[in-house]
């Protein structure tokens, strides 16, 4: 089976595919460009592709309509958002994705977050690179951090990040805290952690740590209302969802030094507005949707791809489908 590849992907996972029947490889971290879905499934159709493969682009119904040769698709990502499941289903096409691709990476980042707040780090660098270190005292006071040894950390969300952070917060003998509806005691990944209320999870937290998708049930979880109840010692990391912190609440905070600081990798735009109230706050960390971008998380992803093209291409059902209507469908 030919496969276009349109995502980043690793030597090995391009071998194994050139090996079952070839591929292209066109990512769109290399080419700057996303297609639109209808060129795009007429180009699968007219150059014979059976398997695709995308990170950023969208899979919607002209897509698969005009793709007549598909039969498999693969999203390096764990949301679904960006494809049309049902259509994927009507025109026989298995839809696969990589859930948890990317986890230990978002996580390794809040809490690398985490310590680039409680030590000035980003401060730190630019005071040094502007020459303004000439009194060997003075850092030691300007830049006096705080150690997170002995700290509370609160984890908004125990999904598989948020518990791959709680893991990483309890190796530095920290005190985890979750906020998770959704789990119960005893349930998976809560050893270690003590479940409370989002207002406990708030008062208590010496860093809040947001690891929930955005839904409606989500936007706006933590409003201006609920950022009162943090200390003013404390500090905000959001590596998952922009619309689930109210930003001009979380801006009046840090201004009125209501909360400590923030460091944020998900924006309201792309780029940042130009005005963004947070550009310039000297207690705020800005990252560019960084997350996920590590070595690994491209070979995690490749191996998911790999590995469940091959079962289907073998005529079984792939491990990570997203659209299981279809296998009963193919089966027939």
């Amino acid at each position: 089976m030919r496969t276009l590849v349109l995502a980043p992907f690793s030597d090995e996972g391009l071998v194994a595919l050139e090996r079952m029947g070839g591929m292209t490889y066109e990512p769109w971290t290399r080419t700057q460009h996303l297609h639109d879905p209808q060129q795009l499934g007429a180009r699968v159709a007219s150059e014979g592709f059976g398997a695709l493969v995308v990170e950023a682009d969208f899979l919607f119904d002209e897509l698969f309509e005009a793709a007549t040769t598909l039969r498999f698709a693969a999203i390096c990502r764990s949301a679904l958002n960006q494809v049309d499941l049902d259509a994927a289903t009507a025109h026989g096409v298995a839809v696969v994705h990589t859930p948890g691709r990317n986890a230990q990476a978002v996580a390794e980042l809040a809490l690398a977050m985490m310590l680039s707040l409680a030590r000035w780090l980003p401060q730190a660098s630019d005071y040094l690179r502007r020459g303004e270190w000439w009194d060997p005292t003075e850092p030691y006071t300007r830049f006096q951090g705080r150690e997170l040894l002995g700290a509370t950390v609160g984890i908004i969300g125990l999904g598989e990040i948020g518990r791959r952070v709680a893991r990483l917060a309890r190796a530095l003998r920290m005190r985890v805290l979750a906020y998770d509806p959704y789990v119960r005691p005893g349930g998976r990944g809560t050893a270690g952690v003590t479940l409370t209320t989002l207002e406990g999870l708030l008062r208590e937290s010496d860093f809040v740590s947001v690891h929930v998708p955005e839904t409606p049930e989500t936007t706006g979880l933590l409003s201006a209302r609920r950022l009162e109840f943090c200390k003013p010692t404390a500090y905000l990391v959001n590596v998952t969802a922009q619309a689930v912190v109210d930003a001009e609440a979380l801006a009046a905070a840090l201004r009125e030094h209501r909360l400590a600081g923030a460091a944020m990798d998900v924006h309201e735009a792309h780029p940042i507005p130009p005005d963004s109230p947070f550009i310039g706050m000297p207690n705020v960390l800005l990252t560019p949707h960084i997350g996920g971008a590590t070595v690994e998380t491209v070979h995690r992803h490749s191996r998911m791809v790999v590995s469940d093209l091959e079962w289907f291409v073998a005529g079984n059902r792939p491990r990570h489908l997203a659209n299981a209507g279809v296998w009963r469908r193919l089966r027939r």
